[in-house]
């Protein structure tokens, strides 16, 4: 039996379905229901989640390992049998029997430079790694990687929920560019919002979700405000021996990002290049803005997504709004880069790591990406396998289609079959790729 879920991390693999986590080897393919996703003990060769939402910060953490990974709902998850063996498409989103895979598991092995490469007609396009510390910035340097792209400072704490300080971050900081070199590295400022809550914040009030206090909204209110004075500080000092960049976290328009620029230029020299995630609408349709009064622009794809489809990703019951093929969305992202240089543009997020996405945003001209430093290799063949001006075709294409099924019938997803009420429903009757 042929099960088709929805694809999450690429890549193959084959093994014994399990469903404990202490069992889960090389071997193994662990199927782990959302709730569980924390449990991970060990790394097996291929993960099913069942249930959960896509965008998640569990999920997108889980992601990291670059394990290629496949979402079921429940009812799909029954028809697995511990101790079948199965071959798990993570491209795909199709799980089979062992016994129809006698070709084996293709893995991805990723060029000399996997992090600088270039499509088949020779346009460059750089990936780089998003890490949540210094094994991530470890990872990024063995495959790779063009630069460390972003580092999540927020999952940087003290053990016992002291309040982090300016010592502190100069030897976070340091450890992950160490672990770096000699790839240059982004840091991105501290970026607390009601799901990264750090144990030394207390209670805040207005921290309350997408539409309150979160990322630089919190930069005028103690403690956050003496912690990014503490991060900026300790930067100034490792901008001596490291490239360094800096991004501002959810940035809203041309006039805040001027207003924490001036700011955060106290303790950060010039040397070190300052940008603005652009993470809302708003913010991207002021793209052009943007770039024009700062060093870089990023796009923070996941929290941009929740605020263009108006969902919690964090949220089961409603994150399947948050589509990936919408037209909408590569509408949204055409218009935001007219007269923009789109090539000093990097996006981060989940969204260029879904199959069949990457050479939709290399057709909209985006050429520099920050990914999980294990997708690198894989993303990497990718490009490499991709005409930019057959790119700029199916962007085109992707742009005018008429919903998000056309879209993926357009990337040779979803031939036939029912269409859900909601795209990426993965708590109810099936999952939006059929």
């Amino acid at each position: 039996m042929v099960i088709q879920g929805m694809p999450f991390v690429p890549g193959e693999a084959a093994g014994q379905i399990t469903y404990d986590p202490a069992e889960a080897s090389d071997s193994h393919i662990l199927v782990l229901p959302y709730a569980d996703t924390f449990s991970l003990e060990q790394i097996p060769a291929g993960l099913v989640v069942l249930g959960g939402a896509p965008l998640a910060h569990p999920l997108i953490q889980l992601q990291q390992l670059g394990v290629p990974t496949v979402l079921l709902n429940e009812a799909e998850g029954d028809a697995l049998c511990g101790g079948d063996s199965f071959h798990l498409d993570g491209t795909s989103g199709v799980l089979s029997p062992a016994t129809l895979h006698s070709e084996g598991v293709r893995v991805a092995r990723g060029g000399r430079h996997a992090g600088r490469v270039r499509t088949r007609d020779g346009v460059p396009v750089h990936l780089r790694a998003t890490v949540t510390g210094e094994m991530g910035a470890r990872t990024a340097r063995e495959v790779q990687a063009d630069a460390v792209g972003l580092v999540h400072s927020e999952y940087l704490t003290p053990a016992l929920a002291r309040m982090p300080d300016q010592a502190y971050y100069e030897k976070a900081f340091g450890a992950i560019c160490q672990a770096a070199d000699p790839l240059p590295v982004t840091i991105r400022l501290l970026d607390i919002s009601v799901d990264k809550k750090p144990a030394w914040l207390g209670n805040l009030s207005g921290l309350t979700g997408l539409l309150g206090l979160q990322g630089s909204r919190l930069y005028d209110i103690p403690p956050v405000k003496n912690v990014v004075e503490s991060q900026a500080a300790a930067l100034a000092t490792l901008a001596r021996h490291h490239d360094l960049r800096v991004v501002i976290p959810f940035v809203n328009s041309p006039e805040e990002y001027r207003h924490w620029r001036n700011r955060l230029r106290r303790w950060l020299p010039p040397v070190i290049p300052l940008g603005p995630m652009v993470e809302t609408p708003a913010a991207a349709l002021s793209l052009h803005q943007l770039e024009e009064v700062s060093d870089f622009v990023s796009i923070g794809t996941n929290d941009l997504m929740q605020c263009f489809f108006g969902a919690d990703r964090d949220i089961p019951q409603v994150a399947g709004h948050l589509d990936p093929y919408a037209p909408s969305l590569y509408r949204l992202f055409r218009v935001a880069t007219r007269d923009v240089n789109v090539t000093r543009v990097q996006l981060c997020g989940l969204l260029q790591q879904l199959p069949g996405v990457l050479p939709i945003l290399i057709g909209l001209g985006f050429r520099r990406f920050s990914v999980s430093p294990r997708l690198v290799p894989l993303l990497s063949e990718v490009v490499t396998e991709t005409d930019s001006r057959k790119a700029y075709e199916l962007a085109q294409r992707a742009c005018e289609a008429r919903d998000s099924q056309a879209v993926r019938q357009l990337l040779g997803f979803g031939q036939t079959g029912e269409q859900p009420t909601v795209p990426w429903q993965v708590g109810g009757v099936r999952l939006g790729l059929r």
